[in-house]
């Protein structure tokens, strides 16, 4: 099989299907990309399309995993197919090349997209408040909660990280498997005594950025 400079036997491709088989179900679609190409696609029961030869888009899951060659899964919106999915990505290597091989769970595939969200609702004490998204600064996930901030202030939400990552408008941008932030509120970014960057907001929070996201946010940013 030949995709433009790569060539891959179409049997190493069809191994891992066949293996993945036996553990995901046969509704699952399967994706394979060496270096920034995709070289084999399997659709499963839904009707998703993606052509063979594709290049692999830098607001992927693909590419997170071929940047940062660590397994990574999340919720995505419609940057590979035209409705949000959920999929965990493998880095693999093929021909001594990398790659990454992506399953989409049918599970989360929804008919269309939903609308992005125009406001959340946070709790402080035993009061609700409606607060207008661009006001939200950054949004947190610790002890199995979820917090956002707007002005300093601290309000709790029942809405999850991985649900507010594929509602959010594009001014908000996941840092960490923890935060989202509003880029709109970032003061400056600048890295610590390890090369690590840190994201100070406007409001003095310092946030820290894990090296799998490390690639897209300099994208996203122009960095």
């Amino acid at each position: 099989m030949k995709q433009g400079d790569i060539i891959i036997d179409r049997k190493v491709l069809d191994q891992y299907k066949t293996i993945l088989e036996d553990w995901i179900p046969k509704s699952a679609a399967i994706a394979i990309a060496v270096e920034n190409t995709y070289v084999y696609f399997a659709g499963g029961s839904h009707d998703l399309q993606l052509e063979v030869g594709t290049a692999v888009k830098q607001d992927s899951l693909t590419y997170r995993v071929l940047q940062s060659q660590s397994k990574l899964d999340a919720v995505m919106d419609n940057s590979l197919f035209d409705t949000p999915y959920y999929a965990i990505g493998y880095p693999i290597t093929i021909d001594g090349r990398n790659a990454a091989l992506v399953v989409v769970l049918p599970s989360t595939f929804s008919p269309k997209k939903q609308e992005p969200y125009r406001f959340l609702t946070g709790k402080q004490n035993e009061d609700w408040s409606p607060i207008p998204i661009g006001e939200i600064s950054h949004i947190e996930s610790l002890q199995k909660r979820t917090w956002f901030y707007r002005n300093g202030e601290q309000y709790k939400t029942s809405v999850t990280l991985k649900e507010l990552e594929i509602r959010l408008p594009n001014m908000f941008i996941r840092i960490h498997r923890s935060y989202i932030i509003n880029i709109h509120f970032i003061k400056k970014i600048s890295r610590d005594i390890t090369s690590n960057f840190i994201i100070l907001m406007k409001d003095g929070t310092e946030l820290p950025v894990s090296q799998s996201y490390m690639n897209s946010i300099r994208t996203i940013l122009e960095f």
